[in-house]
């Protein structure tokens, strides 16, 4: 990860009295805005501990090249145990090159991508994501060296992302940290899919995926007719896709998106626009009105501070009610939207001059949404709490574009994720813990 560049004042200096035994004249007075080291080296090992839990984590990375002691705390339980319960939430960003239709895997290595030129090549690619902190508005990069090709990213909770693999048939599903670099892999789904949307919830004690839609009826052609559940928890129940719903009837929804809020995942429906809830628990799907829904373009659903909002543009030209961008937020009934925002007019006259009718798409995390317009380098950072837009700054990984060919059309174009960075994800150990062999899929 690249450096940051911080500058920090104390608001008042230290003053330490150093008696020099050597000498015989008086003590000498230095004053120093910063803490005599002396001071420091004695602080202690706990104490020093609870500070570093407290770095984001490109300082913790960087840290750890000070000495031996630091590097080993990536791999210290009691280290992790202390970070997992005092280190702050991040609510950042994650972005992949969005190369062609359903394949977001950017591949910095331009050498040849298939030498055996059949599917079951599974060597790892040299994969890049880009992290976007919006409180410092800083980027940087990922790797994902361990990610083997034919694989695209889905989802992210709890510190870990979700890829899926592109092939069509059972998906094989990979949970990966990108920090420390570990990999999972879940056992493959047990009905054949082209592009089905993806649901993942991570926390300290379970991990619950959907998978729901585009399902293979034949080689040709595919319906949105069921979903399929894996559950596992630090109290022993697991399920392996054992869990199946039945989609709505008639449902057009939209491949690939998912957001989780308070035990249910929800996704775009289309003609005519409408939102699909999945209730985790009841194992069942329901359908709920969208507001305005026959002048919204470009809908997403995204997760703000807990709560499922709805950001769409509004277009109602033969009623006298102007062009806007605007945000719902569905209520605790689970029915109702409320109208939570709109973007002013001048600065929507400027989005709408650089989206072109192009559209775009959304992710939330926290307090922040990100406004991607397609097809360009161009997004809006919206702060839910401080009533705030501004645009983001181009990400500076980006100019040598994808294979080598950033501007030509096929590249530029961001697909995101929202992403807690974190150092540990302790309930990805219950993986390790399944006993039942993952089976080899080859279309």
């Amino acid at each position: 990860m690249d450096a940051f560049n911080t500058s920090m004042s104390l608001p008042f200096s230290y003053t330490f009295t150093i008696t020099n035994s050597s000498c015989t004249s008086s003590a000498n007075t230095i004053s120093n805005p910063w803490m005599d080291s002396r001071i420091w080296s004695k602080l202690p090992q706990r104490l020093l501990d609870r500070v570093i839990a407290f770095l984001p984590p490109p300082a913790f990375l960087r840290a750890r090249s000070v000495c031996k002691r630091w590097y080993g705390l990536l791999f210290s339980s009691t280290f992790l145990e202390l970070y997992m319960q005092v280190s702050p939430r991040h609510h950042w960003f994650l972005f992949f090159k969005q190369k062609k239709l359903k394949s977001y895997i950017y591949k910095s290595n331009t050498s040849t991508t298939g030498a055996s030129g059949g599917n079951g090549d599974n060597r790892s690619t040299n994969c890049e994501g880009y992290l976007f902190d919006p409180n410092d508005i800083a980027w940087y990069r990922l790797s994902f060296n361990l990610i083997p090709s034919g694989f695209s990213p889905a989802s992210s909770s709890g510190g870990l992302v979700c890829w899926v693999s592109d092939e069509a048939g059972m998906k094989t599903i990979l949970l990966c940290n990108p920090l420390i670099g570990s990999l999972s892999q879940l056992p493959p789904t047990l009905r054949p899919r082209l592009f089905p949307s993806i649901g993942l919830t991570v926390n300290p004690t379970s991990i619950d995926v959907a998978v729901a839609g585009d399902d293979l009826i034949s080689p040709y052609s595919v319906k949105n007719l069921s979903t399929e559940s894996f559950h596992i928890d630090a109290g022993g129940f697991y399920s392996i896709w054992g869990t199946t719903s039945s989609l709505p009837r008639l449902c057009s929804l939209e491949s690939g998106r998912m957001v989780h809020v308070e035990g249910k995942f929800y996704c775009m429906n289309y003609s005519p626009f409408s939102v699909l809830s999945y209730d985790i628990a009841a194992n069942n799907w329901f359908k709920i009105q969208a507001p305005m829904r026959r002048f919204l373009r470009s809908p997403s659903l995204v997760e703000s501070r807990g709560k499922l909002v709805l950001v769409a543009a509004v277009e109602k030209s033969k009623l006298n009610v102007p062009k806007s961008l605007r945000l719902w937020g569905l209520q605790a009934c689970g029915t109702t939207w409320v109208e939570i925002e709109r973007m002013p007019l001048q600065l929507y006259m400027q989005f709408a001059e650089v989206e072109g009718g192009n559209g775009f798409d959304c992710v939330g995390h926290g307090e922040f949404i990100v406004i991607m317009i397609r097809a360009t380098d161009k997004a809006l950072l919206f702060d839910i709490c401080r009533k705030r837009w501004q645009w983001i700054p181009p990400c500076p990984f980006l100019g040598t574009g994808c294979d080598g060919d950033a501007h030509n059309g096929d590249g530029g174009e961001l697909h995101g994720l929202s992403y807690e960075p974190r150092l540990a994800a302790p309930v990805i150990s219950l993986l390790d813990q399944l006993t039942i062999p993952f089976p080899s899929f080859n279309g």
